[in-house]
């Protein structure tokens, strides 16, 4: 069973919006919904790549200990049908919430084609090698467009996610389509609730955001930066030929995680059935173009269950006045860790060493110099660890 929930973010005028989607199988009006976008957005928290600190204790009194921030990180009416129908079927008609629903069948992709744009589809020019290869499939297309004056009654300002249920032995994703008339590349990001365990592509070699690392401080205040400067390198680096995993976690817990799991109701509405299931989610993030991504993305459900996400460490140093040996050490331990830290950054995100040390600066290490110990503060220090 597939349950496929479509959120899109859209910019411009709403009546010139169109979805087409390319399904295995005819749809019926029972398999169509209009979902509530707070439920992309939980699963959006849960799975966000995150930061976490950690507060240096006294040198002189080992102790640690971990703080978790999370982070809080409409249409004109139809086009009269034209006098041919170009091969094309009308399947089904469906009103579903704000959206006009079509169901199509089509024998020529020329045809489907132009039959799109007659009937005031904004459908780009040059489609037609795209829909033809789905025509071969024989696969049927979900159409969709607004209906601004539904859209209004029902008091939205947004597209509401779409959500389509359908059987299929088909594990796949259509994007070329999207592709035709994308204004450079897109960011796409798909979460993957199953049963078995982590979901990958198996036509495309799937990687783990770069995780773990020590980072400068100032890097809490710059998170999202930080993270696209990251990630563009890491697509760089893979010449844009790569998906991204950047959480793979069961859904029952995650401790700790950027959000709380979702409740069995949200799983529920997302296509989650059974009695007790709880399933595995896979954020998979991807940028693409027609160049680099010239085939749909198609996945496999693995049976792994290793927990893992995109997770960064600030560490605060200690501040406080102490005289120990411990202390000593410790203080000029920080400058190699602070360093360290900057490499890291520097690495990840492609930035400028010298920039990112600027940036760390003027970050002082508080407290009493680290200067040697006088003989008889290692001698006390010594006595009191006896």
């Amino acid at each position: 069973h597939t349950v496929l929930t479509m959120a899109n973010d859209f910019q411009g005028d709403l009546s010139e919006f169109a979805l087409v989607v390319p399904v295995p199988t005819f749809i019926e009006r029972r398999q169509i919904a209009v979902v509530d976008k707070a439920l992309l957005d939980h699963l959006d928290a849960f799975t966000a790549p995150r930061l976490v600190e950690y507060f240096d204790e006294d040198p002189c009194r080992p102790r640690f200990e971990e703080l978790d921030m999370m982070r809080k990180m409409a249409a004109p009416p139809a086009a009269a049908a034209p006098r041919r129908d170009h091969g094309v079927t009308i399947e089904a008609t469906y009103t579903v919430g704000e959206y006009d629903i079509l169901i199509l069948s089509a024998r020529q992709s020329n045809g489907l084609e132009t039959w799109l744009i007659e009937n005031g589809y904004k459908i780009p020019r040059g489609a037609a090698a795209i829909l033809g290869s789905y025509i071969k499939q024989q696969m049927r297309f979900f159409v969709a467009r607004v209906n601004v004056k539904e859209q209004k009654k029902l008091g939205f300002n947004f597209l509401r996610p779409l959500q389509v249920s359908f059987d299929s032995p088909k594990f796949m994703l259509p994007i070329r389509l999207g592709t035709v008339n994308a204004n450079g590349t897109q960011d796409l990001f798909v979460f993957a609730l199953s049963r078995k365990g982590r979901v990958e592509t198996t036509n495309y070699r799937t990687v783990r955001i770069p995780t773990g690392m020590d980072l400068p401080l100032f890097v809490k205040g710059e998170f999202k930066p930080f993270y696209t400067a990251m990630f563009d390198e890491q697509v760089r680096a893979e010449d844009m030929r790569v998906v991204v995993l950047e959480h793979a976690w069961d859904m029952g817990w995650c401790d700790p995680c950027s959000a709380d799991p979702l409740r069995p109701e949200e799983l529920k509405k997302l296509g989650v059935s059974g009695e007790g299931v709880t399933p595995f989610i896979s954020r998979l993030h991807v940028r693409y173009d027609a160049q680099h991504f010239p085939e749909d993305l198609v996945f496999q459900e693995t049976a792994d269950r290793q927990n893992f996400q995109g997770r960064y460490v600030l560490r605060h140093p200690w501040s406080g006045q102490a005289t120990c040996e411990q202390a000593y050490h410790y203080r000029a331990s920080l400058s190699a860790r602070q360093e360290t830290e900057a490499q890291n950054l520097a690495h990840l995100t492609g930035w400028s060493i010298d920039r990112v040390r600027r940036k760390i600066g003027g970050a002082k290490i508080q407290g009493v110099a680290p200067s040697e110990p006088a003989w008889y503060e290692r001698l006390w220090a010594a006595m009191r660890t006896e």
